[in-house]
């Protein structure tokens, strides 16, 4: 009897209408910051406004579940890294469109068809032996005359202190 007198007297006292009081509070406040938070995130993933008002409406009307409802549906990335990507995409997409050729010694502009960059005289392509026409590196036969086409001789290295090696004109 004393133990039913002590239960009912704490669960009547004023310190537990306070607690009780309290703990409600604490969880309405976290529940509308679950409610917040869905929102803030849908907008930073989703362009819709409709779509970020299902969004809050999942992420607050199951209290608590919502939001884990929510992180298992929505967009993997923000709206600003794929736009970012976006942008690198077609950036990567203009330079290689543009595509402009350089000499590899003195970076000076030369067209695809130039056998000797024309600033440095570096040898950019070998010309075919038959019809004269610029060969790419990896080219094993001319497409414009059809010859086979021998490898280059390659240049030995010269040392980074030592003097360049005057060309020979033919």
């Amino acid at each position: 009897m004393t133990a039913s007198l002590l239960g009912a007297g704490f669960f009547g006292s004023s310190t537990w209408h306070v607690l009780r009081n309290l703990l409600l509070f604490f969880a309405v406040v976290f529940w509308g910051a679950l409610g917040y938070w869905v929102y803030k995130d849908a907008r930073r993933r989703v362009e819709d406004p409709w779509l970020v008002a299902m969004a809050t409406v999942v992420g607050l009307v199951p209290p608590y579940l919502g939001p884990f409802l929510y992180m298992l549906f929505r967009p993997p990335e923000y709206l600003e890294e794929v736009r970012e990507r976006e942008l690198e995409i077609r950036a990567i997409e203009e330079r290689l469109a543009a595509r402009d050729l350089r000499c590899p010694v003195c970076r000076s502009e030369v067209e695809p068809s130039f056998l000797v960059c024309p600033v440095c005289t570096t040898r950019l392509k070998q010309a075919c032996s038959s019809c004269r026409a610029p060969l790419e590196a990896l080219w094993q036969v001319c497409p414009y005359c059809a010859t086979p086409i021998e490898p280059a001789a390659v240049a030995p290295l010269q040392p980074l202190g030592a003097p360049p090696v005057p060309r020979r004109t033919e």
